[in-house]
C-alpha cells in the first residue's frame, strides 16, 4: 500500500479522505514487509468516541509516537498514566484562575495592537504583498513566548526578522510528519548517521531548547522570590506561565521533586507548539474563507458593529464579554475548524486487545490514526452540504450556538484529554478577525495556490498572499 501513499503524498488529505470513504470509514494500512508498518486509520465517529471516551484507559501515545515526537520530552501531548494526569490537572489548576485568564487577554491585546495592525498598516500604505499566514505565525509565536516564557522575540515587526527559534518550529514540523510515513528503521538510520531531515531535527531542536533553556535560567533567578512569596500580588502583571506554575506548586506544596529544569522544559516545549501553531492555523485558513466568501464576511462585519459601545468605538472596547456575544463569527470559526482543522491527524496505540465499534479487530501495541480533517467532511455527520462553509450549521433557531459532541467535531480532541485551552484560543482569535475586519479589507493576490501543507500542522502549503486595503466605514 505504501506506493499508493507516495504517488498520492502530494495531495495525501484528499487521498486519505477518500480512501476512507470507500472502505466505510475505516482501513487497515500495511507497509511493506518486514517494516512493521501496520496502522488502523478510521474518520468513524464511534470509533473515535470509543477510543477517547468509551476505553480511554485502553488508548494511550504509545512507544512509536513517543520515538517520533521525541522534542516534546514528557510534557502533556506526549504523556501517558500519571505523567499525564499530573501535567493535565496542574495546567488545569493554572488555566482556571481569573488572574491568569486576565494577563493573557491583556497580553495579546496589546500584541494585535502594537504588532499586528501597525504591520498591517505599514503594507496596507507601501501596497505590500503580504504572507498572512507567516504573519499569523509571528504574532501567535511572540504571544505564546510572552505568555509562557515571559520573553517576547519580537517576529512580528515591519522588518518580518528571520527568528532562528521560530523557524526552528517550522522546519521541526515538517520533519515530524515525515517520520509518520518513513519506514521506522529508515528514518532510525538517518538519526544514527546524523543525514539528511533527521540531522536538520536535532540542529532545530537544539535552537529550541537553547531559547527556552535561558529562559528557564531567568525565570530561576526570581526563585528566591517565589519562595519568599513577597510582594506577589504586585507582581501579577510581570507573570509567565512556568513561573504560576512554581508558584502553584509552592503553594500547594505538592511534589517539589517535580518541577526541575526537566518538567519546565517539556511544559514550555508542548505549550509553545500548542498555542503557536493551531491558533495561526485555524485564523489563516478562516481569512482564504472570508476572502472567497464576502456574504459571511459581510455578517460578520455586521455583528461585530451592532455590539460595538458606539460607532466610534475602538475594537478593545468589545472586552471578553462583547467578544462572547459574536455568535454568527463563533460559527464561523467553528465551520472553519471543521473544514480545515489545524491537527489534521490523531495517533494512538492500543494497550490490549480491542473490537472497534466498526469491527475491525485491534491487536495489542497497533498503531491508530483517527483523521480529523476527514470527519469534518462525513456526510453521515454533517449532511450532504458537508464540503460547503456555511457557519449558519452552528446557529440553533432561537440564534444560540449548537451544540456538536466533541467525538464529532474534533478538533479540539475529545474525551479526558479535551484541550484545556479551548475558551482561550476562541477569544484569542476572535480578537483578531474583529481587529482586522473592523479596519482592513483582505484581497487575495490573484492565480495564488491554496492547498494544505504535508504536515503535522494544516497549514497553507504556499502561504496565504494578500493585499491589505483601508476599510472604508
Amino acid at each position: 500500500m505504501l506506493p499508493s501513499i507516495s504517488l498520492n503524498i502530494s495531495n495525501f488529505h484528499e487521498y486519505s479522505n477518500s480512501i476512507l470513504k470507500q472502505n466505510g470509514g475505516t482501513i487497515i494500512f500495511e507497509g511493506p514487509w518486514l517494516t512493521n508498518m501496520k496502522i488502523v486509520f478510521t474518520s468513524n465517529a464511534m470509533n473515535v468516541q470509543h477510543i477517547t471516551s468509551t476505553k480511554f484507559e485502553n488508548y494511550g501515545k504509545g512507544d512509536d509516537f513517543k520515538e517520533i515526537f521525541e522534542v516534546l520530552g514528557d510534557g502533556i501531548f506526549r504523556s501517558d498514566s500519571h505523567k499525564w494526569k499530573y501535567n493535565r490537572t496542574l495546567l488545569h489548576s493554572v488555566f482556571k484562575q481569573v488572574s491568569f485568564q486576565t494577563f493573557i487577554h491583556k497580553t495579546f491585546e496589546a500584541k494585535v495592537d502594537s504588532c499586528l495592525l501597525v504591520f498591517l498598516d505599514h503594507a496596507c500604505k507601501k501596497g505590500l504583498q503580504v504572507d498572512l499566514q507567516d504573519v499569523l505565525q509571528r504574532l501567535t509565536f511572540d504571544n505564546i513566548c510572552s505568555i509562557v516564557l515571559g520573553f517576547d522575540p519580537i517576529c512580528l515587526s515591519i522588518d518580518l526578522p528571520e527568528i532562528a527559534s521560530e523557524k526552528a518550529f517550522n522546519q521541526l514540523e515538517d520533519i515530524l510528519l515525515t517520520r509518520h510515513i518513513k519506514p521506522r528503521f529508515l528514518w532510525k538510520l538517518q538519526k544514527w548517521l546524523q543525514i539528511g531531515d533527521e540531522k536538520k531535527f536535532v540542529e532545530n531542536q537544539k535552537i529550541i531548547d537553547h531559547m527556552v533553556d535561558t529562559q528557564i535560567k531567568c525565570i530561576r533567578s526570581r526563585q528566591s522570590e517565589i519562595k519568599s512569596k513577597i510582594n506577589m500580588q504586585d507582581k501579577l502583571q510581570q507573570f509567565d506561565l512556568l513561573t504560576t506554575i512554581m508558584n502553584t506548586e509552592v503553594e500547594k506544596k505538592e511534589q517539589p521533586n517535580s518541577i526541575d529544569d526537566k518538567f519546565l522544559r517539556d511544559t514550555a516545549i508542548n505549550l509553545l507548539a500548542a498555542g503557536r501553531d493551531t491558533i495561526s492555523s485555524s485564523l489563516a485558513w478562516f481569512f482564504w474563507l472570508m476572502a472567497t466568501h464576502p456574504f459571511v464576511e459581510a455578517k460578520i462585519l455586521e455583528e461585530i458593529k451592532e455590539n460595538l459601545p458606539s460607532k466610534e468605538s475602538n475594537w478593545k472596547e468589545l472586552g471578553k464579554e462583547g467578544l462572547s456575544k459574536l455568535v454568527y463569527l463563533h460559527g464561523a470559526l467553528c465551520e472553519t475548524l471543521r473544514l480545515y482543522p489545524p491537527i489534521p491527524f490523531e495517533h494512538k496505540c492500543a494497550m490490549k486487545f480491542d473490537v472497534l465499534p466498526s469491527g475491525h479487530k485491534i491487536k495489542s501495541n497497533t498503531m491508530i490514526v483517527y483523521s480529523l480533517y476527514s470527519m469534518g467532511r462525513v456526510e453521515e455527520i454533517w449532511g450532504e452540504d458537508c464540503l460547503e462553509f456555511k457557519p449558519e450549521r452552528w446557529i440553533s433557531n432561537k440564534g444560540g450556538i449548537i451544540h456538536v459532541p466533541s467525538y464529532k467535531f474534533i478538533a479540539f480532541n475529545a474525551g479526558p484529554r479535551s484541550c484545556l485551552g479551548k475558551d482561550i484560543s476562541f477569544t484569542e482569535m476572535k480578537m483578531v478577525v474583529v481587529a482586522i475586519l473592523l479596519n482592513y479589507h483582505i484581497q487575495l493576490v490573484e492565480e495564488h495556490p491554496i492547498v494544505p501543507s504535508l504536515s503535522v500542522i494544516l497549514h497553507m502549503k504556499h502561504g496565504l498572499k494578500i493585499m491589505v486595503k483601508k476599510r472604508i466605514v
